[in-house]
């Protein structure tokens, strides 16, 4: 997947640290960005092949009244399971990078550059390497574990230990910042953020 004409930039962070606040400012500024999330739900929408897969193994208790799937309810049946993790894994993994790589062509081929904002990139970086979505750079959106926690617990309306448990669940902040190529301080406020966002951005012209 790798083009030797084409620039690919992971965009990262962890939970609640604003890694998709920076995805929008990057795109309002005229960037291709392709969101993993959207592609996740995409992927799972009623009648696709996905959707069918994960009902045939969850069973119809993880769906709403309207037939669509509760990623909540979902997200809360494997969270602390690791074998119904790695199977949900299995199933979405492969639609979902086969989304994104048609995404690349697409922007490859017009813009030559793409930024690809995926929140677990550092923790499924071999696997995202064998699917063939090679990075040039990534640009890690961090914030103290104290600001994360704040953000996280009145975000998703829940209580530290909870709170503690998502952001323990992914690689630290630490370790990811030893090996990002770029680093995005979003300690403060959203203009501090789009300052630092706007440097790195007149940086690849």
């Amino acid at each position: 997947m790798k083009h030797t004409n084409c620039k690919i930039i992971g965009i990262t962070g962890g939970i609640s640290t604003g890694k998709s606040t920076a995805s929008k400012i990057i795109q309002k500024k005229g960037f291709a960005v392709i969101d993993a999330d959207l592609i996740a739900r995409e992927v799972v929408e009623v009648g696709k092949p996905a959707y069918k897969e994960l009902i045939k193994y969850f069973g119809e208790g993880i769906l709403r009244e309207d037939g669509s799937i509760d990623r909540k309810k979902l997200g809360d049946t494997v969270f602390n399971d690791v074998r119904l993790l790695n199977k949900l894994n299995s199933i979405l993994h492969p639609y979902i990078y086969e989304e994104m790589k048609l995404e690349m062509e697409k922007y490859c081929g017009r813009d030559g550059l793409v930024f690809l904002d995926i929140p677990l990139l550092y923790e499924k970086y071999h696997e995202l390497n064998d699917n063939g979505i090679i990075f040039d750079e990534v640009w890690l959106v961090y914030a103290d574990e104290e600001v994360q926690l704040k953000r996280l617990m009145e975000r998703n309306n829940l209580n530290k230990e909870e709170a503690m448990a998502r952001i323990r669940a992914q690689l630290p902040l630490e370790e990811k910042k030893r090996i990002a190529t770029r680093l995005i301080d979003n300690n403060k406020d959203i203009n501090y953020l789009k300052k630092q966002v706007e440097e790195l951005l007149r940086g690849l012209s």
